[in-house]
């Protein structure tokens, strides 16, 4: 057993992992990250990356379609593409980047095994890692399987074997009706799969109820199918075809089934016994990230392990204010109780969360949706506008529809949420992020002039709409 010292251990080195250590590094103290996977974690080689480069040249082709151009989709050639995003789950080039950070690797299993101690097993035994000032949770979360009768002994795939699949079945059915299972659906459609989902209560349902039901339309509108139903049982016959037995008897048959239901916290043998917490439990967590249930503030939680906002992007803010404030915490700053909207919190985790799904329309969002407002008691107004009509959206695409809300605070004539369903609307949400985010009052976003022709003219659009209406 080797034992050794740093100012602060990161367990996970995933995208958070790897941002809260070099943040903290570049702030002047030594780290070591623990990593029993690949260096760049879920989201480099079974999510986010690979997800969207499946969904790209099916969204590419359409894209074209709707300007007159013609083709088809080689599915050896976009399966190539997708392995060229995750380095082969190749991590040597991330390896090499922390290495050149100054950021110290150790590949094993880390577990927590009492205040500010990691023991993380190694292929060639164990090592005791000790942190003089703080340890982070950067572990993620991975799929939740539901429990159906019979789910488990037909190898159901998750968005892991769903991301790296090397060959597509000829039919697909998936459980659920969230972002995964939406953007799965819209990418193995495009690959020549014959999709069936369920969905118990329809597609995106944290989304505003247009959302939904557009990207419901597209998907039917291409041959998959969307039953609203529970599954009841599933099974695998001897030929390899799985059957899923809804409650109410009908049957959907495929080749291959996908679980989409939902995330469940890596926390199960991370050792959290050892410091007074739950195994397999999520984090709960200030807005510096800093654990709330363990004496001492040394140990914090980034990323999806606390649940706060299960998005990379957002794990990656959540790093950078925890990087940064151990940083300080450490070197006696004045950071131990930062205020709001400051380097060292996450403000923006709860009501300025921008997040965009990859279907076909695009699904881009930020802050509260209209119901979220009101449930909180905010006096809102809500504005639609067709996208469709407005004139950059008709010259990218014959044909483009989409929709369009902003929800304004009338107290304080503020936006506190914005919704954009359409082809391409992920490049116009950064805008809202920051209308949002900056609380830009309405009289000073008139001034903020779209430019002519294209689809950012919505802004203008909404903006007209609400004056009228007032």
């Amino acid at each position: 057993m080797t034992s050794h010292t740093y100012d602060l251990i990161v367990i996970g080195a995933g995208p958070v992992g790897e941002n809260v250590a070099d943040y903290a590094h570049k702030a002047g103290l030594s780290v070591a990250i623990v990593e029993s996977e690949l260096v760049g974690g879920e989201c480099s080689y079974w999510a986010c990356m690979p997800s969207k480069a499946l969904l790209r040249t099916g969204q590419a082709l359409h894209a074209a379609e709707k300007v007159g151009v013609t083709g088809t989709l080689d599915v050896a050639a976009v399966l190539k593409r997708r392995d060229s995003f995750t380095s082969e789950w190749n991590d040597s080039g991330q390896v090499e980047w922390l290495t050149g950070a100054g950021i110290d690797l150790v590949r094993g299993h880390g577990r927590l095994a009492g205040e500010k101690v990691v023991e993380v097993t190694t292929e060639n035994g164990t090592r005791t890692l000790h942190a003089t000032h703080a340890v982070v949770v950067c572990t993620g979360s991975a799929a939740l399987l539901p429990h159906i009768d019979g789910l488990a002994d037909v190898a159901p795939w998750t968005s892991r074997e769903a991301t790296a699949v090397e060959q597509i079945p000829a039919r697909t059915v998936i459980i659920g009706g969230g972002v995964v299972a939406a953007e799965m659906a819209t990418a193995y459609q495009a690959l020549g799969s014959t999709v069936t989902v369920i969905a118990r209560s329809g597609l995106l349902g944290a989304s505003e109820p247009f959302a939904g039901d557009l990207v419901a339309a597209e998907l039917r509108s291409r041959g998959a199918t969307i039953v609203h139903g529970s599954p009841a049982t599933v099974s695998r016959a001897d030929s390899g075809e799985v059957t899923v037995t809804l409650d109410d008897g009908e049957h959907v048959v495929a080749d291959e089934i996908i679980v989409a239901t939902g995330r469940t916290p890596r926390t199960e043998d991370l050792g959290l016994s050892s410091v007074g917490l739950s195994d397999g439990d999520w984090l709960s967590v200030d807005d510096t990230m800093r654990v709330t249930d363990v004496e001492g503030g040394w140990l914090y939680a980034a990323g999806d392990v606390n649940h706060r906002a299960l998005l990379t992007h957002q794990g990656k803010y959540q790093a950078r204010a925890a990087g940064m404030v151990i940083a300080a915490r450490a070197q006696g700053d004045e950071a131990s109780n930062p205020v709001p909207w400051s380097d060292y919190v996450a403000t923006a985790d709860h009501q300025a969360v921008p997040q965009v799904v990859f279907t076909e329309p695009e699904v881009a969002s930020v802050g509260l949706t209209a119901k979220q407002a009101t449930d909180q008691g905010l006096d809102i107004r809500v504005v639609d506008y067709a996208l469709g009509n407005v004139a950059g959206s008709a010259l990218h695409a014959d044909g483009y529809e989409g929709q369009a809300r902003m929800i304004v605070d009338e107290s304080r004539q503020v936006i506190v949420g914005v919704t954009f369903v359409g082809p391409d609307v992920s490049e116009l949400i950064h805008s809202a992020t920051i209308a949002v985010v900056g609380e830009v009052p309405l009289s000073r976003l008139w001034h903020a002039v779209p430019s002519y022709p294209t689809i950012s003219e919505i802004w203008l659009r909404l903006l007209e709409t609400y004056r009228a209406e007032a």
